[in-house]
Formats: C-alpha cells, sequence, structure tokens
C-alpha cells in the first residue's frame, strides 16, 4: 500500500539543540533509497507501508544508539488506494489554486 507520512522524532533528555540527532535518522532515511523532504518541523517521507515503517523504526533505533534514552514522535500517515500520488504532487495539487 503506498504511503506517505509526515515524521517528527524528539530525542528528550539530550539538550536543546537536537541536530545531532536528526541528522543521524536522515542518514537513515537516505540509505533507504526512499522519497523524503525535510521540512522545518518534519520529514515526508513515502513509499511502500513495510519500507515506510521500517524506516521509522530504523530511525528510532539510530537516535537511540547515538545516545538518546528517550524519544518522542508524532507521525501523521496518509495511504491512497485509487492513484499513486506524490506528496510534491499534493502541494503543487494546493499551490496551484494560488497563482
Amino acid at each position: 500500500m503506498w504511503t506517505s507520512i509526515d515524521l517528527c522524532i524528539v530525542p528528550l533528555g539530550v539538550g536543546v539543540s537536537i541536530s545531532p540527532y536528526l541528522f543521524a535518522c536522515k542518514e537513515v532515511i537516505k540509505e533507504t533509497g526512499l522519497d523524503y523532504e525535510i521540512g522545518p518541523n518534519g520529514t515526508a517521507i513515502e513509499g511502500e507501508w513495510e519500507e515506510v515503517f521500517s524506516c521509522v523504526k530504523a530511525c528510532h533505533e539510530a537516535v537511540h544508539k547515538k545516545g538518546a534514552a528517550r524519544i518522542y514522535t508524532t507521525l501523521k500517515i496518509n495511504t491512497r488506494t485509487d492513484r499513486k500520488q506524490s506528496f510534491r504532487e499534493k502541494v503543487e495539487s494546493v499551490q496551484s489554486f494560488f497563482h
């Protein structure tokens, strides 16, 4: 099933800057080959359900391995069965109304 998510991982108890932890997660995402786009408050990732959720698990493992004992994650999930629409197409569709 084609899946698009918005992932926001927040390691707790690691201080104010979480960039090194998010970089570790970004490297995991990059290695999967899934399409992704980093935003100011989360990362859009899309692909087949199993691959996307395997990636989320691997991100958690990487952030824990980096030293975060606890992680708080918010996740928005979008699935579609009628067609395979990328998150970039969704953004373009909305933006087309503003031009």
